[in-house]
């Protein structure tokens, strides 16, 4: 079967979706469109159900999926294995700064002793822009806070948000709060506005930063409060909402976005990592007031 043709089938299967597909192969909708349509002619098969608002694999293109994986990981092994010199693999691996400072150390060690070979090109950003850096087919992991759904996010775990500040942080009960947030497009930020005007609160904004440091050192100089989950509260500083009487924010679900389009065998091994652990280090929190 022709590798391009399996490589549009993976793509439209996994996002379920032709325009999706599209940029992820960078390619226009309507030649991955003609991809599938000659490649149903090939199979003599239907592989896929159309409809205006989604589309979905039928029971014969069930049944090819895992195939055209295998086949897919078999060519790349072999190309790999008669070139005259070892192909490097490059990932294009799209993460929050605070995931990286979290979750990296122990991932770039696994991919440096089992794939040293492979080159990570790292790029750290807010949620909303990697997401959009990976429908635009620039990215071929994303690691990030949940936005809102869509079809190639896959839920890793959840991670309470918290109300954080130094730990000596003292605001009088009726004057305005004051913040040190992302800019627009960061989910936390969307929380946490909604949280206090919902509770009453006013609030002021004297910094604001699409920078971890940036907030950190607001926050730890005692000048404003933030949020942040419990992996990424700075030193000296603590949860803060029950003392000083503000709402409860609920969850943050994280979640990873893997190209279908990208094979190889380092690849599979970051996805599995990153995978296995954002798993153990996100969860299920009954008490999310009481971590820090």
């Amino acid at each position: 079967m022709d590798r391009e043709l399996l490589r549009a089938f993976v793509a439209v299967a996994e996002t379920e979706g032709f325009s999706a597909a599209a940029n992820m192969l960078n390619r226009t909708q309507s030649a991955v469109s003609l991809q599938i349509k000659r490649l149903e002619e090939r199979v003599g098969a239907t592989l896929f159900f159309r409809t205006s608002r989604a589309v979905a694999l039928t029971e014969k293109g069930a049944r090819l999926l895992p195939f055209a994986r295998q086949l897919l990981h078999l060519e790349e092994q072999a190309r790999a294995s008669i070139a005259p010199e070892p192909l490097r693999e490059v990932i294009r691996f799209g993460l929050t700064e605070e995931h990286a400072t979290a979750y990296l150390p122990h991932i770039l060690n696994v991919m440096a002793r089992a794939h040293p070979g492979a080159q990570i090109r790292i790029v750290c950003g807010i949620s909303s822009g990697l997401v959009q850096a990976f429908q635009d087919g620039k990215l071929d992991l994303v690691l990030a806070v949940r936005h809102q759904p869509i079809q190639t996010g896959r839920i890793l775990g959840v991670e309470p948000m918290l109300w954080v500040a130094k730990e000596d942080f003292e605001a009088p009960p009726h004057a305005p709060l004051p913040l040190v947030l992302n800019p627009e497009g960061c989910i936390f930020r969307a929380h946490a506005l909604a949280a206090i005007g919902g509770a009453g609160r006013t609030w002021r904004e004297p910094y604001v930063s699409g920078s971890p440091t940036g907030v950190n050192v607001a926050v730890q100089s005692g000048l404003a409060l933030t949020i942040k989950t419990p992996r990424s509260v700075p030193d000296g500083c603590v949860d803060i909402g029950d003392r000083l009487g503000l709402p409860q924010l609920g969850l943050a679900e994280i979640e990873m976005h893997v190209s279908p389009a990208h094979i190889g065998d380092a690849f599979q091994t970051l996805v599995q990592e990153v995978d296995q652990v954002c798993r153990e280090g996100t969860g299920p929190f009954p008490d999310i007031h009481g971590a820090s």
